[in-house]
């Protein structure tokens, strides 16, 4: 089984380097190209409060312009580190160092700040039962990243697309005549794929609680309906079963009291939607003493 932090499989972050590479070289580094091609050393350094996440990225990228690059870490994927942190020293020729700088902070910083901003949603909700999950709000080519970076910040993976759960909202269930009638035709074409439910009342949530599924979606619930949908779904004859899930209209301020009301989930579209990279430069010579 695989840990929490596993990055997707190498062939993907090898796509994504050999991408972003490409994007920024184009037919060469010009720049580069009036440096002395010799032996140098850089250090990395975070300029603020940051969870690390995107080493494998960051790594593939220097490895691709320059094989026997040198990369020591001084912290591990997933660690908390200070502004001001030196996260790793390189050792490497040159102008091999300077043209994959670009594209290695690309995917640090930005695996990064999807992972700080997912340690901040996580701590928030601590003491609770409530498990923070992302949605499909991601950047498009970078979902499998991005994903991964919600792991390594503490979160949960919603479903990766639209192939690999089945999730029944208001149009569905319009075409299908009734909830239950929605249910049950997906059950029959996808048995084998976990099934979510979206409700709009607590009329759906006995509905779908009776006739069961994977985890259902509570979204434009009030607290008052939020609270009384967590003790139907607790209570017998269902006794927390089904887990229930919060999406929608959820921030920094409204989280807590959410996840008080006693839901398992809360998804959350910003933690890979709202980018906000993590400060890191890459500059060549030793770090500052």
């Amino acid at each position: 089984m695989s840990t929490p932090f596993a990055p997707p499989p190498a062939e993907v972050v090898a796509a994504d380097v050999a991408r972003a590479l490409a994007e920024d070289l184009g037919s060469g580094d010009v720049t580069a190209a009036l440096l002395p091609d010799s032996a140098d050393s850089a250090y990395l350094l975070c300029k603020e409060d940051a969870v690390v996440c995107g080493r494998p990225w960051f790594d593939a990228c220097h490895r691709a312009l320059d094989p026997d690059v040198r990369i020591d870490w001084r912290v591990a994927e997933g660690d908390r580190v200070a502004k001001g942190t030196v996260l790793a020293i390189l050792q490497g020729r040159s102008r091999a160092l300077v043209s994959a700088e670009r594209a290695s902070l690309n995917f640090l910083q930005t695996l990064s700040g999807t992972a700080t901003t997912t340690a901040a949603y996580v701590d928030a909700v601590r003491g609770t039962v409530a498990k923070i999950l992302d949605t499909r709000k991601t950047i498009p080519g970078l979902r499998l990243a991005q994903k991964y970076a919600v792991r390594v910040g503490g979160g949960v993976n919603h479903r990766i697309g639209l192939f690999d759960a089945v999730m029944l909202k208001e149009n569905h269930v319009r075409a299908a005549g009734s909830l239950t009638a929605a249910i049950r035709a997906a059950r029959a074409m996808h048995p084998q794929l976990p099934l979510i439910v979206e409700v709009e009342t607590i009329a759906q949530l006995e509905e779908a609680l009776q006739e069961g599924c994977d985890r259902i979606l509570i979204d434009d619930f009030d607290a008052d309906m939020r609270r009384e949908a967590v003790r139907i779904a607790s209570g017998a004859p269902f006794n927390r079963r089904i887990p229930l899930e919060v999406s929608g209209g959820v921030d920094m301020q409204t989280l807590r009291s959410i996840a008080e009301d006693g839901v398992d989930c809360i998804s959350i579209g910003g933690l890979t939607k709202h980018v906000r990279a993590i400060d890191l430069s890459l500059k060549l010579g030793p770090p500052p003493a």
